[in-house]
């Protein structure tokens, strides 16, 4: 029973990683086919998913769900915070150095920045594993930037801007992480993620209002953002969170690393986006440093330990 159970575990998690995945190749498809801004793609996403994962908490907690201390709340609101810095400067990203860069840099210096800022803030050892994992990230962020990526025309400007969006879009995944820690323990999982989302769209109105709302999109736009509130956002955070219960945290982790693959097949399949040799070695670079990361948590952590979830794609 218990092998079919960590089985089931595992397959939801890998579920939820490819959902996570086609992010990339949605945004890329919607700034295609509609005149539209970061702003109003990561509001629709959040506004989508909002309610759906509301219920979800209702369904599983019922009231209590929403008995939470001001203080707490104010850690959720923090977390939407950052969930709307994420999400705009992904979309942005995305624009920029397409789909398969922005990824990479975003999903792969997160796990960085979370060890450095834990050292900091929460007195956690920087061990050489997080010291060599630093040196890789940052060595292949660099190649990344070298080698370009995409169909995207390499613009200097607009490159850097780009990867600085895509770093941007890291530290909100960051600070998510650090949030989720202070809460950790105390509450289901779907609380935090309801409410930070429910947060996050209301944090994100005002700005997407003043730089221009965009409400026009023809069908096949719209049915791409309501695939980004249903499907990688409110369905892939329940199937994850699901998965959890039954598998070890470093397995899951591992797993999730199936998110940027996909985003990368994707965004080739189907927009011919491809890695250039310098480009190819700092992808291999990143993942070579989460990696690093996960090996040495899984020498610290005991079997069935939960972790933030590896995206809050």
């Amino acid at each position: 029973m218990q092998t079919n159970q960590a089985r089931r575990g595992l397959l939801l998690i890998v579920l939820a990683a490819v959902m996570w995945g086609t992010v990339g190749v949605a945004t890329k498809y919607i700034y295609r086919v509609s005149d539209t801004n970061a702003l109003s793609i990561g509001f629709f996403r959040l506004l989508f998913s909002a309610p759906i994962l509301l219920g979800a908490c209702w369904f599983m907690l019922g009231r209590r769900a929403f008995r939470i201390p001001l203080r707490d709340l104010g850690f959720m609101a923090l977390m939407g915070g950052a969930m709307a810095l994420y999400q705009v400067c992904y979309f942005a990203a995305i624009a920029r150095v397409g789909v398969a860069v922005a990824v990479l840099i975003t999903l792969c210096t997160a796990p960085v920045m979370v060890a450095l800022l834990s050292a900091v803030l929460l007195r956690e050892r920087l061990s050489r594993p997080v010291l060599l994992a630093l040196c890789a990230a940052l060595l292949g962020t660099g190649l990344l930037i070298m080698g370009g990526g995409g169909d995207v025309a390499i613009v200097p400007g607009q490159t850097l801007i780009g990867v600085l969006l895509a770093l941007a879009s890291a530290f909100g995944y960051t600070i998510i992480t650090l949030c989720s820690r202070a809460l950790a323990g105390r509450y289901h999982p779907l609380q935090p993620i309801a409410i930070g989302f429910v947060a996050g769209a209301l944090f994100l109105l005002p700005f997407a209002l003043a730089a221009g709302l965009t409400l026009t999109y023809p069908l096949g736009a719209w049915l791409a953002l309501v695939h980004l509130g249903l499907i990688p956002t409110a369905l892939a955070y329940v199937l994850f969170l699901s998965g959890m219960r039954h598998t070890p945290a470093t397995v899951a982790t591992i797993a999730t690393l199936i998110e940027p693959l996909t985003s990368t097949a994707l965004a080739w399949l189907f927009f011919r986006e491809k890695l250039g040799s310098l480009s190819a070695v700092g992808a291999v670079l990143l993942l070579a440093a989460i990696g690093v990361l996960y090996v040495a948590s899984a020498r610290q952590m005991p079997a069935g330990q939960t972790l933030v979830p590896g995206n809050a794609d």
